[in-house]
């Protein structure tokens, strides 16, 4: 509803004449249950969508659900692009993770050809993004089949960063404001780690992938990085580790010592994110560094050797234009950069830019934008491994993680595709703990807020008593 009518809330109410309004209706007959959505427009235009299901198909109550509501959206969705005359490029598919209707395909045992053909014929999807589906799909299959039982990714929250940028929703807080609780937080840290190391130990679990995000952990001075990264070695395991990467987003907080620090302990891959190249937009967007910044962070990472590095650029920025998304993105591939992650501008809640109603480019401009990143990147070699999807998107696109061969990150897809459990530290971090063969998949939520995070550690170590319950009980047996 939201692509077709960006600005519309629902309201459950009977219809009033001059204002948009949309009835479901379902019947079941002998054969099928037919759900029918009509909708009447403010000018009072009337279109109806139709979609059906087979009745021996709902065979229980989940099922029913899951089919039902499948029909009330596909029906919905034909309405809908018939009185708007809009065909979003994903179709009716909402979620997270679009690429999953193509995954399963190809595991069911599908060629690559049905797999996009049933992805564009059951869910409208145009012939580009089901492409990217494909892609993304094949190289979650090959994670996947990479992965053991007890295999896990580790995640390290950082929350700080030197300024906060106007369309960040994460949680990550200025250090000019709040620098006094950086060494509590990596005191309070540490015995997160020492806790966790020993869970790991006990369960027999093996770190295959380690990503420490944020906020900017380069933030961190160079002594803290080194403090941090060396308990994380003491206490882990890490002789199974095939990636180590470490967000370095923020140009301005890279110096050739951190970047000395992060080779010294293994780090395989960094992230340096300019989300764009172009100053103006730099400035608008609250970051404190220049395109020339972000030039001399690339060139002081190749020098220290850095394995992989890792540039996000985002498509819908404040005051950026068609031709300045291409300049920037054509800056980018010239660093060489072995990732490329292109995101879609998400209008999150809290964000400066929501609060402030400031201008963007318009979804047509932004499509324009992703369509010349595929093209481009594709010609320079690059392929897409995952890809995934937010609410509040510009013009309802996607998130896509580029790579030159053999330089997909494990773990983006190891998460987004929820391939195995990652085991969350610090501040705000989400522990995923996934059991692949039963579907299964809980979460663990630590304190987004660093003090309430460092006071907050007891609780933090009673909530995560359930991974030893999780898998005794959901992946022992399958072992």
């Amino acid at each position: 509803m939201l692509m077709q009518f960006p600005g519309e809330k629902p309201e459950y109410a009977e219809p009033v004449p001059g204002v948009l309004s949309a009835e479901i209706s379902l019947k079941k007959g002998k054969t099928y249950s037919v759900v029918t959505a009509s909708l009447t427009a403010a000018d009072g235009r009337k279109t109806r969508g139709e979609a059906r299901v087979k009745n021996d198909k709902l065979t229980d109550k989940i099922m029913t659900d899951r089919l039902l509501q499948r029909c009330v959206k596909l029906s919905f969705y034909k309405a809908a692009t018939e009185l708007t005359g809009n065909i979003p490029v994903w179709g009716a598919l909402t979620g997270i993770r679009p690429g999953k209707f193509v995954t399963n395909m190809l595991l069911e045992g599908h060629t690559e050809q049905y797999a996009v053909n049933a992805m564009m014929r059951e869910n409208f999807v145009s012939l580009e993004r089901a492409k990217l589906c494909l892609d993304t799909a094949k190289a979650g299959i090959a994670a996947k089949n990479a992965l053991k039982p007890l295999d896990i990714c580790l995640y390290v929250g950082i929350p700080f960063c030197p300024t906060r940028c106007a369309y960040c929703s994460f949680v990550s807080n200025s250090v000019e404001k709040t620098m006094k609780l950086v060494e509590p937080f990596l005191d309070t840290l540490e015995k997160e780690i020492e806790h966790d190391a020993a869970m790991v130990k006990e369960l027999g679990l093996r770190i295959v992938s380690v990503y420490m995000g944020g906020g900017t952990p380069t933030t961190l001075s160079a002594m803290q990085l080194e403090k941090l990264l060396t308990k994380i070695e003491q206490e882990f395991d890490l002789s199974a580790v095939c990636e180590y990467t470490v967000e370095a987003g923020r140009p301005d907080t890279i110096t050739p010592q951190k970047l000395e620090v992060l080779k010294a302990h293994g780090i395989t891959r960094i992230s340096v994110n300019p989300q764009t190249m172009q100053d103006s937009v730099l400035n608008v967007i609250g970051r404190k560094h220049s395109a020339k910044d972000i030039a001399d962070a690339i060139e002081m990472s190749r020098a220290a050797n850095i394995p992989a590095i890792n540039m996000d650029l985002i498509a819908g920025l404040p005051s950026d234009t068609y031709e300045g998304f291409c300049a920037s993105l054509d800056r980018t591939l010239q660093f060489g950069a072995e990732n490329v992650t292109v995101h879609t501008l998400s209008l999150k809640k809290g964000t400066k830019i929501t609060l402030e109603g400031t201008s963007i480019p318009d979804g047509e401009t932004v499509g324009k934008m992703l369509d010349y990143a595929e093209q481009k990147l594709r010609s320079e070699g690059y392929t897409p491994y995952y890809l995934y999807r937010q609410k509040y998107m510009s013009g309802g696109f996607e998130n896509v993680g580029w790579c030159k061969p053999g330089y997909d990150s494990f773990y983006n897809i190891c998460i987004m595709e929820e391939l195995c459990s990652i085991l969350s530290l610090g501040g705000g971090g989400s522990t995923k703990l996934v059991a692949p063969e039963k579907g299964k998949i809980e979460r663990i939520f630590n304190p987004k807020y660093p003090q309430e995070y460092i006071s907050g550690l007891d609780k933090i170590f009673e909530k995560k008593q359930y991974i030893r319950e999780f898998y005794n009980s959901e992946i022992s047996e399958d072992l």
